[in-house]
């Protein structure tokens, strides 16, 4: 995949961010090149190899059409998991780091639908914590508004399926 400067990118399991540079760079004796970007949601700047693009899961954001089948799909969908926690907790991770929009907000259900019946574990709380801050940041970015209002829609949208996030205050 190709990318240029002030492409919106999604690197998995850490959010939003802008290409900000294209550069060779001399790490290994041989030259390579790389992407410079700026996550948004921590300022952070991560330099990502172009030959590890596919590898790492780097991608464009999600267009604004597949947001609204993750809002039906957080609304409407059936989720499904694993009863034992390691394999949920496995299953759920290799979810977040394949980077799709879709599987994070699978994962958000499937927690959200859990802490519902019993008390999440103390890693999975910091994932269901994760998957909803990549799923605001995405949803803000695509629809051109700021965190509050994407959190807002996404707490309409569960709400319709009798599911309630605490959000931090």
């Amino acid at each position: 995949m190709d990318f240029h400067i002030g492409d919106k990118v999604v690197y998995p399991n850490q959010g939003v961010g802008i290409i900000e540079q294209v550069s060779s760079c001399n790490v290994t004796g041989q030259p390579e090149m790389f992407y410079l970007l700026k996550l948004s949601s921590s300022s952070m700047r991560v330099m990502v190899p172009t030959n590890n693009v596919s590898t790492i899961g780097l991608r464009r954001v999600t267009k604004s059409r597949e947001i609204g089948s993750i809002l039906e799909y957080l609304e409407k969908g059936r989720c499904r998991s694993a009863a034992d926690w390691k394999d949920r907790f496995k299953e759920n991770s290799e979810k977040m780091r394949a980077g799709s929009l879709q599987q994070v907000a699978e994962v958000l259900k499937t927690l959200l639908t859990l802490n519902q019946v019993k008390p999440l574990s103390f890693r999975e709380k910091r994932m269901l914590d994760r998957a909803w801050a990549l799923l605001v940041d995405e949803v803000a970015v695509v629809r051109g508004v700021d965190r509050q209002l994407a959190e807002g829609l996404l707490v309409k949208t569960l709400t319709k399926s009798n599911l309630r996030i605490l959000l931090p205050s």
